[in-house]
C-alpha cells in the first residue's frame, strides 16, 4: 500500500467518471504546489527526457526522502504532485523499492498520457530513484 497522500489521490480517481475529470484533478494538484524559486531552476536540477521543462530538487533529511519540483506545463506540474504524494516522506532506502509503474497504473495514467509525457514521467521517476539511492549511500 502506498502512502496516505497517494491513496487519497487513488480514491479520488475512483470517484471521477472520466479521464477529463481526472486530468483536471491532476492539474489542480499541480496548481496547489508551491513553485520552485528561479534560483533552483538550473541545469543540475533539470530532468532530461521530458518534453516540458521539469526541475526536481531532492532534499533528503534524516534518512527520509523529500523533494520539490516544478514544470512549465500544468499537467506535468500535476504529475510532479502525484509523484510527490508517492515518494515524499518515504525512507530513502525504500524509494527504489516502490513500484511506481504499478502505483501509477492504478490511476490509469499509462492509458491516457502521450508517449512523450509517459517518457517524461519515467525520467522523473528515475531521477527520484537515483537521488534517493545516492542519499542512502
Amino acid at each position: 500500500m502506498a502512502r496516505p497522500a497517494f491513496e487519497e489521490i487513488a480514491e479520488t480517481f475512483e470517484f471521477l467518471d472520466d479521464w477529463e475529470d481526472r486530468y483536471r484533478h491532476v492539474i489542480e494538484l499541480g496548481k496547489a504546489m508551491d513553485p520552485l524559486e528561479e534560483a533552483l531552476k538550473v541545469p543540475a536540477t533539470k530532468v532530461l527526457g521530458c518534453a516540458s521543462q521539469v526541475w526536481l530538487v531532492p532534499a533528503p533529511e534524516g534518512g527520509t526522502y523529500h523533494f520539490r519540483g516544478d514544470s512549465d506545463a500544468m499537467i506535468v506540474r500535476g504529475l510532479i504532485a502525484v509523484l510527490h504524494a508517492l515518494y515524499d516522506g518515504v525512507p530513502v532506502a525504500e524509494v527504489p523499492k516502490i513500484d511506481a509503474g504499478g502505483e501509477l497504473a492504478r490511476l490509469g495514467l499509462n492509458d491516457h498520457l502521450s508517449a512523450q509525457r509517459s517518457n517524461g514521467l519515467r525520467a522523473m521517476v528515475e531521477r527520484i530513484r537515483e537521488t534517493a539511492m545516492a542519499a542512502a549511500a
